[in-house]
């Protein structure tokens, strides 16, 4: 496995100003988080799973390559979401192409031969499922639902998704704008899954949300809760039995204000991708969530417990 592929984005900024918003390329994002979770998979308990998620990965690569046009905002609607400082592609009202049901068709065909024992029925039923059952599965990933008896099979829909929302994000680059609430994403409205601290070109230093769903980044100061705005109260954790080089590139950034808490990748240290580098320390979600702190945004690959 190749090591040389590096995050890269497509900046969005005005003359001498670092990028407020950071559009997600689709020729790396995915390439990128196989290739990390391939190398964190070696030597790691849970590797296995890791292993599988890189392959998962790479069937969402592959479906982007070649994804079909899509039907976006038209230049009235973008600039009235703009005007307002709104979503350009909310996640819970954009209509949808029913094309994202062909990269999960894809997706279960491609992993099938690949999937753990318990992940194997999980992908059977989902083959079989008729659209309109899909598509409420899609309505639980968009509004994080994850109540109900199918729960588990919500990552699947989630990475059908994700190709679908970061293909438009991709298309939607000269139209995203940093947004008044700034714990939510500017394409989507969706939640971040954590955050990256930049360590090159014009970025280097600089913090920035990635959105669980379409991937893109938009900046937020260091040392500022992302889902409460608090500045104040603000802490860091991570891993001391970790080896070195994670536990540097990983840490928690909790707010006693609202209770909540967000990781932040450091590049510089070793961090490479949001997505891949969480699941990776679930450790860590384990000894925050008995401290009393609850995640700011989902990873949509993983089904938290429900109570």
């Amino acid at each position: 496995m190749s090591a040389s592929v590096t995050p890269e984005t497509i900046p969005i900024r005005a003359a001498g100003e670092p990028p407020g918003v950071l559009a997600p390329d689709p020729a790396r994002v995915f390439l990128v988080r196989a290739e990390r979770f391939e190398q964190l998979a070696t030597g790691h308990p849970l590797g296995a799973w890791l292993g599988f998620l890189a392959a998962l990965t790479r069937v969402q690569h592959r479906a982007i390559a070649s994804y079909p046009t899509l039907t976006l905002p038209d230049a009235d609607a973008l600039a009235l979401a703009c005007a307002h400082r709104m979503p350009v592609v909310p996640a819970q009202s954009w209509q949808r192409a029913p094309v994202w049901r062909d990269v999960l068709a894809t997706l279960c065909a491609d992993l099938l031969p690949l999937a753990p024992t318990a992940a194997v029925p999980k992908l059977q039923l989902l083959q079989a499922l008729p659209a309109a059952d899909l598509e409420a599965l899609a309505e639980q990933v968009l509004h994080t639902d994850y109540t109900g008896p199918d729960n588990a099979l919500l990552p699947y829909v989630a990475a059908a998704l994700q190709v679908h929302w970061t293909a438009a994000a991709s298309r939607l680059a000269a139209s995203l704008q940093v947004l008044d609430a700034p714990g939510v994403c500017p394409c989507c409205g969706f939640l971040p899954v954590g955050s990256v601290v930049k360590s090159a070109g014009d970025v280097a230093n600089l913090r920035y949300l990635h959105c669980a769903l379409c991937n893109t980044e938009w900046n937020l100061v260091r040392v500022k809760c992302a889902a409460c705005d608090a500045t104040e109260s603000i802490g860091y954790r991570l891993l001391e039995d970790a080896d070195a080089q994670r536990r540097e590139a990983v840490r928690a950034e909790t707010c006693d204000s609202c209770h909540s808490y967000l990781k932040i990748i450091y590049q510089e240290k070793g961090g490479v991708d949001p997505v891949a580098d969480d699941l990776a320390t679930l450790a860590l979600d384990i000894l925050l969530d008995e401290a009393g702190y609850g995640r700011a945004g989902p990873n949509l690959l993983l089904v938290p417990e429900v109570a």
